[in-house]
């Protein structure tokens, strides 16, 4: 369990396929103080820390989540949010993220503003009904709150800070994010569905 407030930027630094799966060697500040076994989001998906080495930790995606994800498109020198999950006692200044990724979403928009900047991403319309006015949403593993919600789009603002410390600042029109929505919507629509 996450709360997508990202901790700190990592860089891939190898990438080997091995069948289907495909692993990472990410560097990072958080690595040296990682072991294996522990969880840790990258980009929004919760993947198991295998090994480590000096500064760098490496983890694998298997096929299914490489195809559900952007980490397919993962190459070095890419760019990934990281952060170590919840603490028992420990404030949430996100929300819940389970680093389940529900989709992906392609960027559609970019807007800089006077001081902030705003997305706007394109998602599956078999999702549009878990995308809320003001409701929470993860986008590459960051908490961040949905408005201007149209049938299959919607946009998010991004504060400086955010900006600075996540890979948002790389995020260009076209590109694809990670999406995992708020899971009580997903509760919901899933009793709705079985009630027909």
């Amino acid at each position: 369990m996450f709360t997508g407030i990202i901790e700190t930027i990592g860089l891939v630094k190898e990438v080997i396929s091995n069948g289907s799966n495909r692993s990472f060697w990410i560097s990072s500040s958080l690595s040296g103080d990682l072991k294996p076994d522990q969880s840790l989001s990258h980009n929004g998906v919760c993947l198991t820390v295998e090994e480590t080495r000096p500064g760098q930790h490496r983890v694998t995606a298997i096929e299914e989540t490489l195809k559900k994800t952007n980490l397919e498109e993962w190459t070095v020198g890419s760019l990934v949010n990281l952060e170590r999950c919840l603490q028992t006692g420990a404030r949430i200044d996100g929300h819940f993220v389970q680093g389940h990724v529900d989709c992906k979403a392609t960027c559609i928009k970019k807007t800089i503003k006077d001081g902030s900047w705003e997305f706007e991403f394109e998602c599956p319309k078999k999702s549009a009904a878990l995308v809320i006015e003001k409701g929470s949403i993860a986008v590459n593993g960051i908490s961040l709150t949905c408005f201007n919600v149209k049938k299959n789009s919607f946009r998010v603002a991004i504060i400086p800070y955010t900006f600075d410390h996540t890979n948002m600042s790389g995020l260009k029109k076209g590109d694809t994010v990670n999406i995992e929505f708020d899971m009580v919507g997903k509760y919901i629509q899933r009793k709705l569905s079985l009630s027909k």
